[in-house]
This record gives structure tokens, C-alpha cells and sequence, in this order.
């Protein structure tokens, strides 16, 4: 074996005038998580950085930082989560993703923040929402699939592109039974919809959410209550359909009617139906895979916007459920 050729190079960063400390993190902490990643020393001294190691790993060092830059410039800030998935990629792919995630912010949030995909994979789903009318978003939790179809949503509705939105899931129990739970069916049902209203309410005032809701411009009900219906000028969001049947997920489909968006979401990894029932998210990617105007966005691990456990305790299941079908 060859012996690896060591390399030290020195960069220079002036973002625009920009605190370095957006770009090292408060006491270099962003440079010593890299550090931790890559066989890399790496010393920062004003806006230089010298970086010392083996040649390969310098170079992928250089492109990560030259991408956290990139995301500064674009008027963004780093977050260790950003950090984490610029390291991913750039090892993957040998590149930064700042260039291929939107800038463009979707909705200001009842905060004041903006809110704009995170990462390449979201950036793609927002886009295909953007030139389709019909749109299934599948991949693992945390993936920001309900968060940001709420917030286009609520976007297009402002912009009185639809008149209304409706938001829709199976009530499914994981678990847990339905019948048990107190109160009558609305109380029943609103549990398992609880993430749409959470989402809900960092978008909007929530005296103008109960106002909506209560003039039906916003509805969120039980996919059974879509039966018999036509949904035109609305955004429809059907989330969690991994545990949709088969004939519901026909039903909701043909829903759809004139100058309507629709949006459906799902983890095919937790689908809570009996083993005995086909889930509608899987087969009906089989039935419309290829027809024109309807898109299929698919997220991975790389997407998750949580906390940085979730991505590693996703890929351990995924190991996890790989042995258990090979033995």
C-alpha cells in the first residue's frame, strides 16, 4: 500500500464582512466538529483557516467550509444540523448542497421567521409541489413532509391561489384503541391530527386559525369524512397515508376536482395497518408511477430536521429490519 500524501493549504474567508464567528461557530466550535469528522487539524486565525492532513480529507474539509460560506452568503445561518448535513454530502457526493437548497422562503411564520427548505431533498419536494397538482411525499420521520405541505398550504392560500385547505388523515390506531379514548367523535379523531394543528399554529395567529376554522376555510377532518365529496380551488393534504387501504387511497384521489393542489405524505416504514391489509401508499406507487402530472418526491435519512439522533437511529433500524430479512 501506498502511503497517503499529507497536504496543508491555507483558505481565506471574508464572507461579505460577516462575523467569522457565523462561519467558525461561538469558540470555533463548528471547526472542532469538523475536526471530530475528519483526520484534519485545522487552526482558524482572523478570517484564515489553516487546515493540515491527508490530502483527500483536506480537500473535502475545504469544500465544506467553502459551502458553509456559500449558505452565509446566501443570507442563512449555520446551525450544527447544517453543519452535520454539509459533511454528509460533501463526502457522499464530493460537493456542498448550499447551491441546490432554495433561498426562496415559502411563508413567515407567527414569529416572524421565514420558513424555506433545509436541505436539498425538501428543496426538490417544494418544486414539485410548485409545478404539479398532485404531489406524494414519502420518506422516514422528521423530514419536514407534514411541516412544510402545511406551509405551502397556507402560502397558496394567502395568495388566493385556493380558496380553502383541507387536511386529512386515517385514524389508524398505532397501538392504541380509538374506541376508548373520551368525548365524542371530534375528540376522538383529533389526536391523530394533532401534528397538522401543531404546524398550524407556528404558521398563523391562533385566533385567526379558530377564525378559519370556523368559516371552513381551513378543515381538518378524518380521511372516512372525504367520501362523496368534490374538492375544488383547495389545497388537500393527506398525511400519514402509509395507513390508507388501498380502496381509501382511491377514494381520496378522486376527490380532487377543478384548480386544486393535492399533497400526500407518508413513511412506508410505520404503516399501523393489520398485516393482513395493503397499504395504499405502497401499491399506488405502483399503479401511477409513470403518469404525466403526478410527482413522487422521496426523502431520506439525509432530509431529517430534527435533532441529530434521529437520522442515526433511523439508519439503526434500517439495519436492524435489513439483518432480519436476511436471517
Amino acid at each position: 500500500m501506498g502511503v497517503e500524501l499529507e497536504d496543508k493549504r491555507s483558505l481565506t474567508f471574508d464572507v461579505q464582512g460577516i462575523d467569522q464567528r457565523m462561519l467558525f461557530g461561538q469558540n470555533d466550535v463548528f471547526l472542532r466538529i469538523i475536526e471530530t469528522r475528519f483526520p484534519v487539524k485545522i487552526v482558524a486565525r482572523g478570517d484564515k483557516v489553516l487546515l493540515e492532513g491527508p490530502a483527500l480529507d483536506v480537500a473535502q474539509v475545504e469544500r465544506v467550509l467553502k459551502d458553509l460560506a456559500t449558505r452565509i452568503g446566501q443570507g442563512d445561518y449555520i446551525t450544527e444540523q447544517y453543519l452535520n448535513y454539509a459533511i454528509a454530502m460533501v463526502r457522499e457526493g464530493g460537493a456542498g448542497p448550499a447551491p441546490e437548497i432554495s433561498t426562496e422562503a415559502l411563508l413567515t411564520n407567527s414569529l416572524k421567521k421565514t420558513i424555506k427548505p433545509k436541505t436539498v431533498g425538501q428543496t426538490k419536494y417544494v418544486n414539485a409541489v410548485d409545478k404539479h397538482d398532485l404531489v406524494f411525499s414519502i420518506g422516514p420521520a422528521g423530514t419536514g413532509k407534514t411541516y412544510l405541505a402545511c406551509a405551502m398550504a397556507v402560502a397558496e392560500l394567502k395568495a388566493k391561489r385556493v380558496n380553502r385547505i383541507v387536511f386529512t388523515r386515517p385514524a389508524v390506531e398505532a397501538g392504541e384503541s380509538l374506541g376508548f379514548l373520551p368525548g365524542d367523535i371530534r375528540a376522538k379523531v383529533d389526536p391523530y391530527l394533532r401534528p397538522v394543528y401543531d404546524a398550524l399554529y407556528d404558521m398563523l395567529q391562533p385566533d385567526k386559525i379558530r377564525n378559519l376554522l370556523e368559516m371552513g376555510v381551513i378543515e381538518i377532518a378524518p380521511l372516512a369524512f372525504m367520501r362523496g365529496r368534490t374538492l375544488n380551488e383547495a389545497f388537500v393534504v393527506l398525511d400519514e397515508a402509509q395507513n390508507t387501504t388501498n380502496p381509501q387511497m382511491k377514494m381520496f384521489l378522486t376527490r380532487i376536482g377543478e384548480s386544486s393542489k393535492a399533497v400526500i405524505t407518508g413513511d412506508i416504514t410505520q404503516i399501523d395497518l393489520p398485516d393482513n391489509r395493503n397499504s395504499g401508499l405502497i401499491t399506488v406507487q405502483k399503479i401511477l408511477k409513470n403518469t404525466t402530472g403526478i410527482k413522487f418526491v422521496y426523502l431520506t435519512e439525509k432530509d431529517v430536521i430534527r435533532h441529530q439522533l434521529v437520522q442515526k437511529i433511523i439508519k439503526a433500524y434500517e439495519r436492524f429490519e435489513a439483518s432480519r430479512k436476511k436471517s
